[in-house]
């Protein structure tokens, strides 16, 4: 199997026909409490950022890909390194699964593919998550992928009713 693909999921980069898959992610409201999204977007405003995007984690400083099923080609996810550090060679991990296909090895096959390209072809050294202390299935997945969890974020982030805790999870991988 290729560096981006195993037997079961392939990560390919995000093409212009995949504006909808972009646009249903940054507008899911569910996971605006895991990153710094509080308002929607456009899909003009997200036609032009796939199309202003180079490609390239230096000089976007992130990279972002779609996960599809290998057998049909249907995405399955989305994964992504943001907040890149060219200097210190590590990089946020972001994982996301569609709700439809939750719960059957997609989050673990997209976190692990997502690793070997950061640290085999990248050269990243470090990956690290921030992950909602209540975020059951994320925080599982985390924890069978062999993250350290090294602090609890007291009120971390913020929520509709309040704040939550959040998770500072890394990995060491090169």
């Amino acid at each position: 199997m290729s560096l981006l693909a195993d037997e079961r999921v392939r990560l390919r980069a995000v093409e212009p026909q995949d504006l909808e898959i972009v646009y249903r992610i940054e507008n899911d409201t569910e996971l605006w409490g895991c990153s710094d999204t509080s308002v929607p977007y456009s899909r003009y405003a997200v036609k032009q950022f796939l199309s202003d995007t180079a490609n390239d984690i230096y000089s976007d400083r992130q990279i972002r890909l779609i996960a599809e099923c290998v057998g049909n080609g249907v995405p399955v996810g989305f994964a992504d390194l943001t907040g890149f550090s060219p200097r210190h060679l590590r990089a946020e991990v972001g994982v996301v699964v569609f709700p439809e296909y939750r719960c059957a090895g997609y989050g673990e096959s997209i976190l692990s593919l997502l690793e070997a390209y950061a640290c085999r072809h990248l050269l990243i050294h470090n990956i690290y998550a921030v992950v909602a202390e209540n975020n059951e299935p994320a925080v599982r997945l985390f924890r069978k992928a062999g993250f350290d969890f090294k602090a609890l974020l007291a009120d971390w982030l913020a929520c509709a009713d309040g704040y939550s805790n959040a998770w500072l999870c890394q990995k060491v991988l090169c």
